[in-house]
C-alpha cells in the first residue's frame, strides 16, 4: 500500500514539475533582452519542462565549460610565448583573471548562490565573471597598456561574454 501511495505521489510530482516549465514565449522574451537573441535562443534551446532555475543552471554549466577550456588555452599560450615577455606577462595575468580567484571561482560562486536561492547574488556574481574576462582582454584600468592579442583568446572571451550576458538576463528573471 505504501508503495502505491509513493508511486502516486511521484507521478503527481512529475506532472506538477513539468507544468512549471517556462513557455517558449517567455524564453523568447528573455532572449530579446540580450544583445544577441539568436545566440541566446540556441543556448537555451527548447525544453518545455525547464524552469527558469533549470535554464540558469544550464547556462552556468556552459559558462564553466567555456572558462575551463579558456584556462587550458591560456596555459598553452603561456608555454608558447617563449621569449616574448610581454605576451607571457599578458597571458599570466589572464590566467589569474580566469582561474580559481577569477572567472572560474565566480562561476562556482554563482552556482552556490543559485542553489541557495540568492537570485540577486547570482546576478552580482555573474557580473563578476564578465569583469574578470574584460580585465584579461582590456586590462584592469584604462591606463593599462593594451596587448595586441592575435591568439584565439579574444574569441574565447567573446563567447564567454555572450554566455554571461544570457546569464545576467536570466538572473534578473529569477524569483519572479
Amino acid at each position: 500500500m505504501i508503495c502505491k501511495v509513493s508511486f502516486v505521489v511521484f507521478v503527481l510530482f512529475l506532472l506538477g514539475s513539468s507544468s512549471n516549465g517556462i513557455p517558449d514565449s517567455e524564453v523568447k522574451s528573455i532572449c530579446s533582452k540580450t544583445q544577441n537573441p539568436a545566440f541566446c535562443l540556441s543556448l537555451l534551446g527548447s525544453n518545455p519542462s525547464a524552469t527558469i532555475v533549470d535554464l540558469t543552471q544550464h547556462v552556468i554549466d556552459i559558462a564553466r565549460g567555456n572558462v575551463s577550456n579558456t584556462i587550458k588555452l591560456i596555459s598553452n599560450l603561456i608555454a608558447q610565448s617563449g621569449k616574448n615577455p610581454k605576451a607571457k606577462e599578458h597571458y599570466k595575468a589572464c590566467l589569474e583573471h580566469f582561474g580559481e580567484d577569477g572567472a572560474l571561482g565566480d562561476v562556482d560562486y554563482t552556482q552556490e548562490l543559485l542553489h541557495k536561492g540568492d537570485y540577486q547574488g547570482v546576478n552580482l556574481a555573474a557580473a563578476s565573471i564578465a569583469d574578470d574576462v574584460d580585465d584579461c582582454i582590456s586590462g584592469e584600468s584604462p591606463t593599462d597598456p593594451s596587448f595586441n592579442d592575435l591568439s584565439p583568446l579574444p574569441s574565447h572571451a567573446k563567447v564567454i561574454e555572450s554566455v554571461v550576458a544570457v546569464l545576467l538576463v536570466l538572473s534578473k528573471s529569477l524569483g519572479h
